[in-house]
């Protein structure tokens, strides 16, 4: 795992290998809760890999995710808590060894965690977002990598397990890497990720079936949807170099609002000349979700750990707000003057 001077591995990795080479071992794989196409990927890599070892295992959500997902091989072997508690409590009871995947922190699990803090497995995080905080016995952590997809496959490699890579796994991590850098238009300057995409491009894989599958399979509502949100919710504020959009419910609602329906949304504004920070505000039944991103060296976690209860990567990053959707834009907007400075100096 030597590959990059900025990780944060905390006990060795023995127990967790030694544990691996023992097949039959009951196996788990936690993602976080509204799974991304990093977190799916990851955990259904692994899971794969993991049956190829002679491991049995199961891939633990906390809730539901897009249909633009679901085409990934061992999907079925996806148990979402929400609809299925007392077989994911049973699932983590008989457990040997528990991965914990694409989240720094316990909440990211929601009420899973309290299942999960009571197994003795042996527990493993692996994750490539900023400050993991300690609650497995193993943590496996490194913020150069693109994605906790390049993470695990950097682990199989240096772990000696690549002769049971296939192309299943090779297609869920490829997609677990292409989705969290954007089709590699961010976080992926690191010299590694591509040494793992010609890795994995040598298993066989489709890539462009991969990125059919994922960018081009939206349902027309959705497409409305967002031709919606471009011409009618967004805000553009060139004074700050700051682009938003602003969704309630009941325009979401008016679009047959699907999960993943506003999966990109927030990289849009981006798009215009000179926008540095972009921001999309979406109206919860019970909170307000917030996504950020940016350009440069604006870090979006820091703004969104001080101000709305949130964090990720330097640029692009998540929040919440418990406040009522106006007050939280206007929460937002009263904060732009403070970093006026800090938005302007930037070149493209």
């Amino acid at each position: 795992m030597n590959e990059s001077g900025n990780q944060n591995i905390r006990n060795d990795t023995a127990a967790t290998v030694a544990l691996l080479k023992d097949p039959g071992r009951e196996t788990a794989i936690i993602i976080h809760v509204n799974p991304d196409g990093d977190a799916l990927g990851s955990g259904l890599g692994l899971l794969k890999l993991l049956n190829n070892m002679g491991h049995p295992c199961t891939v633990i959500s906390p809730n539901g995710y897009p249909d633009f997902l679901k085409w990934l091989p061992g999907n079925d072997l996806v148990l979402n808590f929400r609809e299925n508690p007392d077989r994911v409590h049973a699932v983590l009871k008989k457990a040997d060894l528990v991965f914990a995947l694409d989240f720094n922190e316990p909440k990211r699990m929601g009420d899973i965690y309290e299942t999960f803090a009571v197994s003795s497995a042996h527990k493993v995080l692996m994750d490539h977002h900023p400050d993991p905080q300690d609650f497995t016995d193993c943590i496996l952590s490194d913020t150069s990598a693109s994605s906790t997809a390049e993470l695990i496959f950097r682990f199989i490699r240096s772990s000696g397990f690549l002769q049971f890579v296939d192309a299943d796994v090779a297609t869920c991590l490829y997609m677990g890497m292409m989705t969290d850098t954007g089709c590699f238009s961010y976080n992926s300057s690191n010299r590694n990720t591509w040494e793992t995409v010609a890795s994995l491009l040598d298993y066989g894989i489709d890539k462009d079936a991969i990125y059919y599958r994922i960018y081009d399979n939206f349902s027309f509502s959705r497409m409305q949807l967002l031709g919606y949100s471009l011409s009618e919710k967004m805000e553009y504020l060139p004074a700050y170099r700051t682009a938003f959009i602003v969704l309630t419910r009941g325009e979401l609602e008016k679009y047959g609002f699907q999960v993943g329906d506003t999966e990109g949304f927030v990289n849009y504004p981006l798009s215009i000349g000179g926008i540095r920070f972009s921001a999309l505000f979406i109206e919860k039944e019970d909170h307000i979700k917030i996504s950020f991103r940016s350009k440069g060296s604006f870090a979006v976690n820091d703004f969104s750990r001080k101000y709305f209860n949130g964090g990720g990567h330097a640029n692009a990053s998540g929040g919440e707000s418990y406040e009522t959707l106006e007050a939280t834009v206007k929460r937002f907007r009263d904060l732009l003057p403070v970093y006026r400075k800090e938005l302007l100096d930037y070149e493209i």
